[in-house]
């Protein structure tokens, strides 16, 4: 292979949004305000679990891990681009964009896989009632969250590695960050390897935890289905409506992106997705677990009548 094009690459510009300062500042406004809201949902379910002992279940044990990675995923990449937004050069270092492409594609697998653990959780709760406690005891929670971590950024690890082992011809990265695709886009050689890698990536991160959300929310149903009360299929219902919304919102945004890496999508099609995945589900996580879970609105009025009583 020769590699007559290639550039020896110290940093990268990346494109990001737009262009337009105007739009930049509306923009920086908007994600900013997305940022905040995003940070203060996450960290608010984080303490209510930590200080209600009625949330101290295996339910919320997930719940709690799901916030913390929401939280590290949005200061993986938002930060940086809202310093952009009002910078007229939007550059990264090298070593930086490694860092961040294999930081952010841990915490998403982490994600994805921990969406499966919580999914088994509520499989456990639903078909399993009077032996949930026995099954999803505190060993193997922490088991689960530590499996979900490991698999998540040893995946990302190996995408990391394939990815920048590639001579690159251009420095410019069409992206709001440091993504895998659109890092492929600036190889100066055939990157058919590369896209099978991210094909193979994306059935062990997306579809292995999707197959077993879909066995589990069958099994949930067939359960749900043999109740005879209205009242007790609308209870078992509502334990899993919550992390239903989440799982569907989570991986189909990103099948739609990363499961089609040969086909015709453009790179403006990809940052929107990218970017709804970013910011827009972390933030909305915390109010599907907040406003349609009872539990959890009842823990936030009991603190705030704790905290009024105390001043």
């Amino acid at each position: 292979m020769a590699y007559n094009n290639q550039t020896w690459v110290n940093e990268f510009i990346l494109l990001g949004l737009s262009n337009d300062w105007k739009t930049q500042i509306y923009l920086f406004v908007l994600f900013l305000s997305t940022y905040l809201v995003t940070m203060l949902g996450n960290f608010l379910i984080i303490h209510l679990i930590r200080l209600d002992s009625r949330l101290h279940t295996p339910m919320y044990f997930f719940l709690s891990i799901l916030s913390i990675v929401d939280i590290c995923y949005m200061n993986s990449s938002v930060p940086q681009m809202l310093i952009h937004f009002l910078s007229s050069r939007k550059s990264i270092p090298f070593h930086s964009c490694v860092f961040q492409l294999y930081i952010s594609l841990g915490l998403g697998g982490t994600e994805f896989f921990l969406l499966g653990a919580m999914a088994y959780d509520r499989y456990v709760a639903v078909c399993y009632p009077l032996h949930y406690t026995v099954i999803m005891n505190g060993g193997l929670c922490m088991a689960l969250a530590a499996a979900c971590w490991a698999a998540g950024f040893l995946n990302s690890l190996m995408e990391t590695i394939i990815t920048f082992r590639l001579p690159l011809c251009q420095d410019v990265i069409n992206h709001f960050a440091c993504e895998t695709l659109a890092v492929l886009r600036l190889a100066c050689v055939d990157i058919s390897f590369n896209k099978i890698m991210v094909t193979f990536s994306g059935f062990v991160v997306i579809m292995l935890p999707c197959s077993l959300v879909l066995f589990s929310y069958a099994q949930i149903v067939k359960a749900i289905l043999r109740i005879r009360s209205t009242q007790g299929r609308r209870k078992a219902f509502g334990t899993c409506a919550s992390h239903l919304t989440v799982v569907s919102l989570c991986f189909g945004a990103t099948i739609f992106t990363y499961m089609r890496p040969q086909a015709t999508s453009s790179a403006e099609h990809e940052k929107m997705i990218a970017l709804f995945y970013t910011t827009v589900a972390p933030m909305l996580n915390p109010i599907i677990y907040s406003l349609r879970n009872k539990e959890v609105m009842g823990a936030l009025r009991r603190t705030l009548e704790r905290f009024s009583e105390e001043t």
